[in-house]
């Protein structure tokens, strides 16, 4: 058959090298091709549609269309979601003194600090609010002032667990009958007892209770084979409870029982790199609007939470010291507020709430890891994560920069050269230019950071028009809000004026015009529909004053408030007898206060 070539049509005569004139009408033609788009047109309408509520530029977040965020834009609600969360069931398997053997090997393996602190409880609505904010392009939560992430210095902080060592591969998914051979193989269990347990979890994992049933019975008294099962098994229960909870809540994935082969080489992993692969991937799987349950390891998140916002969720621990995890400084509990609450609390988050180096006194315990600089892909497995410390200098100090477009991961099936990446850390962390200056002080960043983020992002989750104290009167006649930049403007303002009419009239005068001030300038921008809703009449003067559109930036509007309901208008004033003396303002009625009479003769005061 002869060849086929290039053009697509079949010939057999050699192939020639083109001459000079032809390369040059290749070059003309290659120049000339770009006006003629053709594989990159929904790319490009994709990038200019925006959305309503923000981003304006989707070149980031191009898969916005499909976000929870996005729905509650648009009018539609998602409950709090369904907490995977094992805390308390890793008290169920203790390691008493007669399992003094498995403990020995769990404290080599790095992973003893798992076994306390676990937290028992987690709260629904506060990991539902920050799970709205994650992007998945970015893999970071996007807050009204900036982009925030766990790092791997928060793993290592939180949970004490190794970030270095080998990364966690496997080459494929595993098959059901592999999983049996394992269970028989590493666990001891036999080929019956290894089919009954994959068939009724209908997946290559065993149940959490199987695992405690048949292994929490052995102690230091048996034999070194059925001792070395019982440590892999308590292993596989420690991780399925902890650091790769799935959703199905009660399984855990017989994959992870190959890390503990060799019982000898748990220790040299990077769990805290897994750990973090495997929870970025279980909180962009939640940001769609049709899912109702998030796994992972919660303690992570919510300990993260607590570390970096302490002044609004976090209970803390008085008898915490340094030398233990972060996680257990904290004393988790419920928030009692709802998810809408929350969602307009983290709405009216500012730069000042957050604590962006919360690790400071911790340093003498456990200094700061030069890995957290790595920018690369983390992975779990299958599962492979991009990590930016780029765009959250300010969590290390340093001045936040506008960062570069956010990474692809590449295939899983391309994992030797992603573990010859993660081996050669040292190489691939972000060098001193790309970390930029310190902070001057806390979460700074460059003039046009704001500026960038406000176009490429979703900053306001719950919209305006939604918001409580809301009346539906007052919802219908808001005008219908498309753009994120007068949305932010308007949501700024209304958050000014909201501590203007609370402050009431015995704050300063200062404070009252600065804040007004302020709003007026944040107003300046928008359009004339949104200033006529939301700036007051000026009250009419004898001179003249100039309109809000020509007067200065810097002269404050004047303004004309009625006096409240409650308060009488004074009696008319009525020049006293100079030979009678000045009767002062009565004291307020009331059941203790005493009443006096005065007259104009001179005779005693009657009480």
């Amino acid at each position: 058959m002869p060849p086929r070539t290039r053009g697509g049509y079949t010939s057999t005569a050699p192939r020639r090298r083109p001459t000079g004139s032809e390369r040059r009408r290749r070059v003309q033609l290659r120049e000339v091709e770009p006006e003629h788009p053709r594989h990159d047109r929904d790319e490009t309408e994709e990038v200019l549609e925006g959305a309503p509520g923000g981003p304006i530029d989707r070149c980031i977040l191009r898969s916005f269309h499909k976000h929870v965020a996005a729905k509650i834009w648009l009018g539609e609600d998602r409950a709090p979601l369904k907490l995977v969360n094992h805390g308390a069931k890793l008290q169920l398997w203790e390691l008493d003194v007669e399992r003094s053997r498995i403990y020995e090997t769990v404290q080599r393996s790095g992973l003893a600090p798992l076994i306390s602190c676990s937290h028992r409880v987690a709260s629904r609505p506060m990991l539902s609010a920050f799970c709205e904010r994650w992007q998945p392009e970015t893999t970071t939560f996007h807050l009204p002032f900036g982009e925030m992430t766990i790092t791997l210095d928060d793993v290592a902080s939180i949970l004490h667990i190794p970030i270095t060592g080998s990364m966690i591969s496997f080459s494929q998914p595993l098959r059901v009958d592999d999983a049996n051979a394992l269970l028989v193989e590493l666990l001891g269990t036999t080929d019956v007892e290894a089919s009954r347990e994959t068939e009724q979890c209908r997946s290559p994992s065993v149940r959490l209770q199987w695992l405690r049933e048949n292994f929490s019975t052995i102690t230091d008294v048996s034999s070194d084979d059925d001792i070395d099962f019982a440590t892999r098994a308590f292993l596989l229960h420690l991780v399925g409870c902890t650091l790769f909870a799935d959703k199905s809540a009660t399984s855990v994935g017989v994959v992870y029982l190959e890390l503990f082969r060799d019982l000898s080489m748990v220790g040299s992993y990077a769990w805290g790199a897994a750990c973090l692969a495997f929870m970025y991937r279980q909180l962009t799987t939640a940001t769609r609007f049709e899912v109702r349950q998030l796994g992972g390891y919660l303690t992570l998140l919510q300990a993260w939470i607590y570390e970096h916002f302490p002044e609004m969720f976090s209970s803390p621990d008085m008898a915490y010291i340094e030398s233990r995890p972060r996680a257990l400084r904290w004393r988790p509990h419920v928030i009692p507020d709802s998810l809408q609450s929350l969602r307009e609390r983290l709405d009216r988050l500012q730069i000042s709430d957050v604590c962006w180096e919360p690790y400071v006194d911790h340093r003498a315990e456990h200094p700061f890891p030069d890995i957290a600089w790595f920018s690369g892909c983390i992975k779990c497995g299958l599962v492979v994560e991009p990590y930016h410390p780029e765009r959250v200098l300010r969590q290390f100090g340093h001045i936040q920069t506008i960062p570069p477009r956010p990474f692809a991961p590449p295939r899983p099936d391309r994992s030797i050269l992603l573990d010859q990446y993660w081996e050669r850390w040292t190489d691939h962390v972000l060098i001193d230019h790309s970390r930029g200056r310190r902070c001057h002080y806390s979460g700074e960043s460059v003039a046009e950071y704001m500026a960038w983020y406000d176009r490429i992002s979703h900053r306001i989750v719950q919209p305006p028009h939604l918001r409580s104290g809301f009346t539906t009167d007052a919802r219908s006649s808001l005008p219908s809000h498309t753009a994120s930049t007068s949305d932010s403007r308007n949501a700024r303002a209304l958050r000014l004026l909201r501590h203007v009419i609370s402050g009431g009239r015995q704050q300063s005068g200062d404070y009252f015009w600065g804040a007004l001030n302020e709003a007026h300038s944040i107003l300046a921008g928008s359009d004339e529909t949104s200033a006529s809703h939301s700036t007051p009449s000026p009250a009419p003067a004898s001179h003249s004053t100039p309109s809000p559109a020509t007067r200065p930036f810097f002269c404050p509007p004047t303004f004309v408030y009625p006096p409240p309901a409650s308060v009488d208008p004074p009696p008319a004033t009525v020049d006293p007898d100079p030979s009678s003396p000045v009767a002062p303002p009565a004291p307020a009625a009331g059941p203790t206060a005493s009443t006096t009479v005065y007259v104009r003769s001179k005779r005693k005061k009657k009480t």
